[in-house]
């Protein structure tokens, strides 16, 4: 199973929910292209005034599909083709999406899910919720465009702390840092999440558009965005770990479950 991101509309308010069953709702590579169409198509839809994103059965996003990964992170172009198509076309369209966003977040928000997370408007979770980037366990970085859309969300102390040093933060954390706009208990906040949106559905619909599009402006992407461009272009690839011992170290031990030896 590749897992899905279902689309449900309930009027002018589409549910957005990423569904990976038995895996955290972790995302496979289909389930970035579908992210990436499904962004696309609610900004074309003028009758859309608000998105949420949420995962299923009580948890975000726990990651990426690290079953997937021997099947292509050790060949450097399509470790290439991975990042800069498939993940960040997904994550891109939803920083192009001029409809409002919501994150609902519960349990897990790791690695893509802290991505995901960080494309949204505004953010909300449960007490339970928990979130990082321990991707560090597996051999290999954060992408130059991902670290640098993290940091701009979560802050640079906090994104060093989880890509260096694997730190997990909890709820109350991500609040203070001001990467959470509520906290609610698990038993609230999907109704939380409703009402939040039957609020902002009322709301002007192209004043919210137009308030996307002055953000935008404002919070253009960080030069690290601009600079890892300008590397790939020159030759400078940054994915030319991806035959590495480490790499192939990090990944294989977590499909054998067993500790790496790095």
């Amino acid at each position: 199973m590749q897992g899905s991101v279902q689309v449900r509309r309930d009027r002018q308010v589409v549910w957005v929910t990423l569904d990976h069953d038995r895996k955290y709702n972790a995302m496979s590579r289909a389930m970035w292209r579908s992210l990436k169409t499904v962004f696309e198509e609610i900004q074309q839809d003028a009758q859309v005034r608000c998105v949420v994103v949420r995962g299923a059965r009580g948890h975000f996003c726990a990651g990426g599909d690290i079953a997937e990964y021997p099947s292509f992170r050790f060949d450097a172009a399509e470790l290439e083709t991975f990042h800069e198509e498939e993940v960040w076309g997904g994550l891109q369209a939803m920083l192009d999406c001029d409809v409002p966003i919501v994150a609902q977040i519960e349990g897990f928000c790791m690695g893509a899910g802290v991505e995901i997370a960080s494309c949204c408007d505004i953010r909300i979770a449960s007490s339970a919720a928990r979130f990082g980037a321990p991707i560090a366990r597996l051999g290999f970085p954060m992408a130059p465009k991902e670290a640098a859309l993290v940091a701009q969300a979560v802050g640079a102390s906090t994104a060093r702390a989880m890509l260096l040093a694997a730190e997990i933060f909890d709820a109350d954390y991500m609040q203070r840092r001001n990467f959470l706009m509520q906290i609610f208990s698990e038993e609230e906040i999907a109704t939380q999440a409703l009402q939040l949106t039957i609020r902002m559905a009322a709301l002007a619909p192209q004043a919210a558009r137009l308030n996307k599009q002055t953000f935008r402006a404002l919070n253009r992407p960080p030069a690290l965005m601009d600079t890892a461009q300008a590397a790939i272009e020159s030759g400078a690839n940054p994915y030319a770990y991806a035959n590495s011992a480490e790499h192939r170290e990090g990944v294989m031990a977590f499909t054998e479950k067993r500790k790496p030896q790095f």
